[in-house]
């Protein structure tokens, strides 16, 4: 009995909750369409003022208006209409100076099934994230549209050109072909786990399986792929500092963090690329350095954005290698800067904490 008691205090408790204290703004009007509460959060996304509100006709101070100029307040017919009403789905509204709010009504019956409505409650967020994550992902399509376009045309002309003429090319031609064909399937298969990944790390579904990782091998491991994939061996420095402490992470996205990083400094980058991987006090950092122009000051804070391209110069690539790789770096508990390198140029540093199969 006693536990019982004490969850219902703790329901009761949590029911009471002031309104100014909710996140979202909250307007609640009574059966005669007056005001009779209006939170912080509505007053600050509206403007109006609480004192000046309440007793107020709702439409009388938030008189919003639909894409149509309809009147919201009148066509929503809050008192009439279907019994088992109980809700309006949220939607986009404007107040007369433009601003833009997303609005969505609760009605409150009594008795509950079927009565009248005694109160109604509406709630009002901000457009403006909205707006930016519609933005984001027009971009996103709009990237991905244009990425695809190339190496599936490459793909397809190929293909459709050895196929109607393979008797007329010599075997060294068509393995040029072939290649061809080969290393833009590979793009496009990187594209789509680029955009799986963007997905995950949005969504919070990121996972990490963790194990035992020797960080300078994975390091050493992504150089020799960019040796063996042509880029001079001689570009690449690994400097290891200390005793490293026993790291459980994530080897695959370990090697994903490296590969990203060192893509990045050779693509934007300049001179010799040094990988430094030194311990902290609770677990190791990773700096990932180039000699080229560095990051502007003023441009710090879009590094990891997505779509971020150090130079327009050398376009190249989605813009989603950095985003990627603070969202990797983010799930095992790490951080990442980006910063002047000691020689110049840029400076990537990412730490990683040290823990068990259970740290996560």
């Amino acid at each position: 009995m006693h536990g019982g008691s004490t969850q219902r205090r703790g329901a009761d408790a949590a029911c009471s909750i002031p309104v100014d204290e909710l996140p979202d703004g909250v307007v609640v009007i009574d059966h005669h369409g007056q005001v009779v509460a209006v939170n912080r959060a509505a007053c600050r996304l509206t403007g109006v003022v609480a004192d000046h509100t309440v007793g107020k006709h709702f439409p009388d101070v938030l008189p919003f208006r639909d894409n149509d100029g309809r009147d919201w307040w009148k066509w929503l017919d809050a008192y009439r209409g279907l019994r088992i009403r109980t809700r309006q789905p949220e939607r986009s509204l404007y107040l007369p100076g433009g601003q833009e709010l997303l609005v969505a009504a609760r009605f409150v019956r009594r008795p509950e099934r079927g009565g009248e409505v005694v109160r109604v409650v509406v709630t009002l967020r901000g457009a403006a994230a909205r707006a930016r994550l519609e933005r984001s992902r027009a971009d996103l399509v709009s990237t991905v549209a244009h990425e695809l376009r190339s190496p599936l045309t490459s793909v397809k002309g190929f293909t459709a050109t050895l196929l109607a003429k393979w008797e007329r090319f010599t075997d060294d031609q068509k393995r040029v072909m072939l290649e061809t064909v080969n290393s833009d399937a590979d793009r496009v298969t990187r594209l789509i786990t680029e955009l799986l990944d963007v997905s995950r790390i949005e969504s919070g579904r990121l996972r990490v399986h963790r194990q035992v990782v020797d960080v300078p091998a994975r390091a050493r491991k992504i150089i020799e792929g960019r040796v063996a994939a042509g880029d001079p061996g001689d570009r690449f420095v690994l400097d290891v500092r200390g005793d490293l402490p026993e790291m459980w992470l994530d080897q695959d996205k370990i090697d994903q963090i490296l590969g990203n990083l060192l893509e990045n400094a050779v693509r934007h980058g300049r001179g010799t690329v040094t990988i430094v991987v030194e311990p902290i006090e609770w677990g190791v950092a990773v700096s990932v350095r180039d000699q080229g122009e560095g990051v502007a000051p003023e441009l710090v804070s879009r590094v990891f954005r997505q779509f971020w391209r150090g130079n327009a110069r050398r376009r190249g690539g989605t813009g989603l290698g950095l985003f990627i790789v603070k969202g990797l770096v983010e799930a095992h508990g790490g951080t990442i800067i980006v910063q002047r390198a000691p020689g110049g140029g840029a400076e990537f540093r990412f730490t990683m904490p040290a823990g068990t199969p259970d740290f996560a």
